[in-house]
C-alpha cells in the first residue's frame, strides 16, 4: 500500500453496515481493517483502501473512535452467539434496548450512558482475548481514545 498524505491515521468508518479502521503500518503506509460477521476478529482488506478514502458518503461513514467503538461492539453483540462474560454483557444490553423498545421510547440518557460503558468495556475484553489469540488487527487502546 501506499503512503497516505493528508489522512490522519488511525481512521475509523462504518463500511455498508460494517466497522473497518484504517490504520498507519510501521513504513509509513496504511492497513486496512474490517471486522468479520462470522468471529467478530479483522480481516485485513486493503482492497477496499480507495473505495473508503475516496467514497466517503452513501454507506461509506467516517467516524470518531468512540463511535467506532460503539458500532463495533453493536455489530458484535448483533451477529455473534457465546457464552462468557462478554456475551452476558450483550445480553444486558439487549435486555434495556428491549425495556425500551417494550415501552415505546428512546433509552433514557442514564440507559445510553449505561450501554455506552457497557460497550467500551466489552470491547477491550474482545480486543485483548484477540490480541491474546493473535489477531493482528486487535487493539484495545481504541477504546481509551
Amino acid at each position: 500500500m501506499t503512503e497516505t498524505p493528508g489522512l490522519a491515521l488511525p481512521s475509523y468508518y462504518l463500511y455498508y453496515q460494517s466497522p473497518v479502521k484504517i490504520v498507519e503500518t510501521a513504513d509509513g503506509g496504511a492497513r486496512v481493517w474490517r471486522v468479520s460477521i462470522d468471529s467478530g476478529g479483522w480481516h485485513e482488506k486493503n482492497d477496499i483502501f480507495v473505495e473508503i478514502t475516496l467514497g466517503v458518503g452513501g454507506d461509506i461513514f467516517h467516524r470518531t473512535a468512540e463511535d467506532f467503538v460503539q458500532e463495533v461492539e453493536a455489530f458484535r453483540a448483533h451477529h455473534l452467539e457465546g457464552e462468557g462474560p462478554i456475551f452476558a454483557l450483550y445480553e444486558t444490553v439487549r435486555a434495556i434496548e428491549d425495556l425500551a423498545d417494550a415501552e415505546a421510547r428512546h433509552e433514557t440518557p442514564s440507559e445510553q450512558a449505561i450501554i455506552s460503558g457497557i460497550r467500551r468495556r466489552t470491547f477491550v475484553m474482545f480486543e485483548e482475548q484477540l490480541r491474546a489469540a493473535g489477531d493482528p488487527g486487535a487493539d484495545p487502546d481504541i477504546a481509551m481514545a
